[in-house]
């Protein structure tokens, strides 16, 4: 079994606004020091296959990310127990 974690964020320039939403959440709660929140997201799966990392490429660029506004990165974790 494969574990395989996929981030996908927000490319340079795209706005972002529920980080806007978060920075502004927390210099509000006292914490002035935050600033250029992104948000993105984290998506972990096992996979029970053989060309894990050809499938994960193409599951990203078909779903999981728009290749037009988003970037994402992934790691593989061979042999881990679910």
């Amino acid at each position: 079994m494969t574990k395989v974690s996929i981030h996908v964020t927000l490319k340079e320039g795209v706005l972002d606004p529920q980080g806007k939403a978060i920075e502004n959440s927390l210099n509000t709660l006292g914490y002035d020091g935050v600033h250029d929140v992104r948000v993105g997201k984290l998506i972990e799966m096992f996979i029970d296959h053989d060309d894990v990392e050809a499938q994960v490429k193409v599951m990203c660029d078909k779903l999981l990310a728009n290749p037009v506004i988003e970037n994402f990165t992934y790691e593989i974790e061979e042999g881990v127990a679910q």
